[in-house]
């Protein structure tokens, strides 16, 4: 994994496109990327239905082609030269970022594949970079997800003479389609490789040997776009959109045989021919950039009493939200790092507004939960990209048990919005950065409004978050940037950061920790305060940072024991409340907003973290070894 995109058709720039289409999926988060092609324009005229057979017949190289349509079907053979079959595959890839002026030494082509890694198998090297080759130079894949039986397979093409380069399990897949030829033609050959492959795959094929793209995929997202005598491949529809608004996604257990004219879909283990339909992506979705921001999670942030106050306005499907959950025996909030933590935080607003007990569970681990799932239960899987392999898991494991699934989600069109009984589409806009921060708050706010739903008193709810948007733009003004800052540059070269929290703010004390974590590298861990005593005390020393989290309810007082505690053993104590107290070393001020303070509770995390990320000299939207959307367990 991570990021897919895919050209064939009349312009000669693929290698701009699929270069383009890269930089649309950077937000996914990468350590690598390359990018295959080749020069066979002619090849490319022709038709998907061209199935190409390799013969050798006294030392002469022919190709058979069946081509079949709805009048009738025909042979034509093709002598080596005219299909171009002495030319190779071209390869450029690369370790780091795609560079804003690129200097490819690709020739000009009208048939490309690229890709952008998230390292799986194998360390960030120029080698494991995809796309792999085979051993004669005419065939090149792309991968997305994870070939559990890798080994297995590797070990026996070695011992048929295949030579292997790379350190990577997606690597197995050229080959497997090379000793394939042997026997087979090529749709064939790629056809019964992938029926070896176990785990969710998805993989791009590009050939000197046959005139189209090949798309297979089980699990893991593609999208097909289609254009005027061209068409695309991606990991999802938002890299698509410059281009086309017909888009096909690829359900499971698929192959796509995508030519210039035209595009065919079969099923892999029939070999039959589908039908499929087009959908038309009409939803307005805004191609973001920085605009005046340094950083995309900058930009992000400011965004977000924009966003929050938007949804004020879709009573519709909170109100529908909250009957499924009414009409439900047994719910479950399920979703994975942040998504969890909105999913713990939901819990607790059921809990204290809507006095309904809903569970909260992390997607890795809903499926030890399955046996507690009914025909009446509902499953809420929380996402923002709808692509998460562990959501989908978790989901997929749902259904077998009957149960109705809802979820909120930020990708229109991605898997979970498609697939689920009912979608709340958070509408919080494009997350270029990997560290989302609007579509978690966006998710604290819908959960928050489906209890005062539930409590009959939605007009309370609006009320409170519209004081958490008054209380973030507060929290935003130049004043307090400084502010926090200054806070930044305090605690950004200290060994441990600590934060606590008790209730509601519990999940944010969590998140507060992950924020700093995942793009600062700082060590952060957020705990309930109650539970210091029991263990984490030993950790702090003179000067260890501890962020208290300390809203206008009824953790205060206990919460504030903990910081005294913490105090009492050196510890710098950072109070964020909405008023201050003589334990404190340093006060960020917070207006009380009630249940929905969590809020800008948590755009304060966002705001450190980021400060201490720039502090630290590092790149705060694209974190190391993290991506956007994970599509593999």
């Amino acid at each position: 994994m991570c990021g897919i995109f895919g050209y064939i058709g009349k312009n000669d720039h693929a290698i701009q496109i699929v270069i383009s289409g890269l930089k649309s999926l950077e937000y996914r988060g990468y350590d690598s990327w390359g990018i295959a092609t080749q020069n066979l324009k002619l090849k490319n005229h022709l038709p998907a239905r061209c199935c190409c057979i390799r013969q050798l017949q006294a030392g002469n190289e022919k190709f058979q082609c069946k081509i079949k349509n709805s009048n009738n079907s025909f042979n034509i053979t093709h002598n080596s030269s005219l299909l171009n079959h002495n030319s190779k595959i071209y390869v450029e890839k690369q370790v780091g970022k795609l560079p804003q002026t690129l200097n490819i030494n690709l020739p000009s082509s009208n048939i490309a594949i690229g890709h952008t890694r998230w390292a799986t198998h194998g360390g960030i090297t120029q080698i494991n970079a995809h796309p792999h080759i085979d051993c004669t130079g005419k065939i090149a894949i792309i991968h997305n997800g994870i070939i559990e039986n890798y080994a297995e397979l590797k070990k026996t093409l070695i011992k048929s003479g295949h030579k292997f380069v790379s350190e990577t399990d997606s690597e197995v897949a050229a080959h497997t389609i090379e000793e394939n030829l042997k026997k087979y033609d090529f749709i064939t050959a790629v056809r019964q490789a992938f029926l070896k492959f176990e785990g969710s795959n998805a993989l791009i094929v590009l050939s000197s040997l046959y005139p189209s793209l090949i798309a297979i995929k089980t699990g893991s997202p593609l999208v097909i776009g289609q254009g005027t005598q061209e068409n695309y491949l991606a990991s999802d529809t938002q890299s698509l959109l410059p281009y086309t608004r017909n888009v096909y996604f690829m359900q499971n257990n698929e192959f796509a045989q995508i030519s210039q004219q035209e595009i065919i879909i079969k099923d892999i283990k029939t070999n039959k021919i589908k039908s499929y339909k087009f959908t038309r992506i009409d939803q307005q979705i805004t191609i973001s950039d920085k605009g005046n921001y340094q950083h995309y999670m900058l930009k992000e942030i400011y965004e977000q009493p924009q966003i929050l106050t938007n949804i004020l306005k879709d009573e519709d499907n909170i109100k529908k939200l909250a009957s499924l959950i009414t009409s439900a025996y047994g719910t479950y909030l399920v979703g994975c790092g942040t998504a969890y933590y909105a999913c713990l935080a939901g819990s607790y607003l059921f809990s204290r507004i809507a006095k309904t007990h809903i569970n909260a569970s992390i997607g890795s681990e809903f499926g030890f939960q399955l046996d507690f799932l009914t025909n009446k239960s509902l499953v809420i899987a929380l996402s923002q990209s709808g692509e998460t392999m562990d959501i989908l898991d978790s989901i997929h494991k749902a259904r077998m048990k009957h149960a109705k699934i809802a979820s909120i989600v930020n990708t229109y069109g991605s898997t979970l919005f498609r697939t689920s009984d009912f979608s709340v589409l958070l509408n919080a806009g494009t997350e270029k950065s990997v560290a989302t921060t609007k579509a978690f708050t966006t998710k604290l706010a819908y959960l928050l409004l489906t209890a005062f739903v539930l409590n009959h008193n939605l007009k309370q709810g609006k009320q409170i978050i519209t004081q958490a948007v008054t209380a973030v733009e507060k929290l935003l003004n130049p004043t307090n940037i400084l502010h926090i800052q200054k806070l930044a540059k305090k605690i950004a070269h200290q060994k441990h950061i600590f934060v606590i929290g008790r209730g509601l703010s519990y999940p944010i004390a969590l998140e507060t920790a992950l924020k700093i974590k995942e793009i600062s590298y700082l060590h952060a861990e957020g705990m309930a305060a109650g539970e210091l005593k029991h263990g984490p005390l030993a950790l702090v020393e003179k000067n260890t940072p501890i962020i208290a989290i300390l809203p206008n309810d009824e953790t205060y007082g206990a919460c504030l024991s903990g910081a005294m505690e913490m105090k009492a053993r050196g510890a710098y104590v950072i109070g964020v409340s909405f008023k201050t107290h003589e334990i404190f070393d340093y006060f960020i001020e917070i207006d009380d907003a009630k249940e929905a303070t969590i809020i800008p509770n948590v755009v304060f995390a966002q705001l450190l973290a980021y400060y201490l990320t720039l502090k630290l000299n590092l790149d705060p939207d694209m974190p190391r070894n993290l991506a956007k959307s994970v599509t593999v367990k």
